[in-house]
């Protein structure tokens, strides 16, 4: 099986060695996102909410740059640093997802997120054509 890189320029590059997410057969895996704002390229701070907002809008970005879109995501997995914050996370998420069919998803909560950061994602969804 044929396995793609997937690299957008308008989402922040990777800081390690991993890829913003990859292509295997029909399926795209991102690389766990952080908040980073992609024309500056440092952290969003603040609340929970902003910090997921900017995740998504990167994920999306991310997505559709590969050809794939939000409504093809499958499964997304969000690590909060405290489940205080899962209302205000939840409501900016449920922005982003059909209610009719959102992806399945499991949320993780008491991970220390680098960087004192609040909020990380990633997801898999429908890989698209480039």
């Amino acid at each position: 099986m044929e396995i793609r890189r997937i690299h957008s320029k308008k989402v922040p590059a990777p800081r390690g060695a991993y890829s913003q997410a990859i292509v295997m057969g029909d399926l795209l895996f991102s690389a766990g996102q952080l908040p980073v704002d992609p024309d500056t390229g440092d952290f969003v701070r603040g609340s929970a909410g902003k910090q997921a907002e900017r995740i998504l809008e990167n994920l999306k970005v991310l997505l559709e740059d590969s050809g794939s879109s939000m409504e093809k995501v499958g499964k997304v997995t969000v690590y909060l640093r405290d489940v205080k914050y899962w209302d205000e996370v939840n409501e900016v998420y449920s922005r982003y997802f059909a209610k009719e069919r959102p992806p399945a998803r499991t949320v993780l909560s008491g991970i220390d997120i680098h960087f004192g950061l609040d909020v990380e994602m990633d997801l898999v969804a429908e890989a698209g054509s480039e």
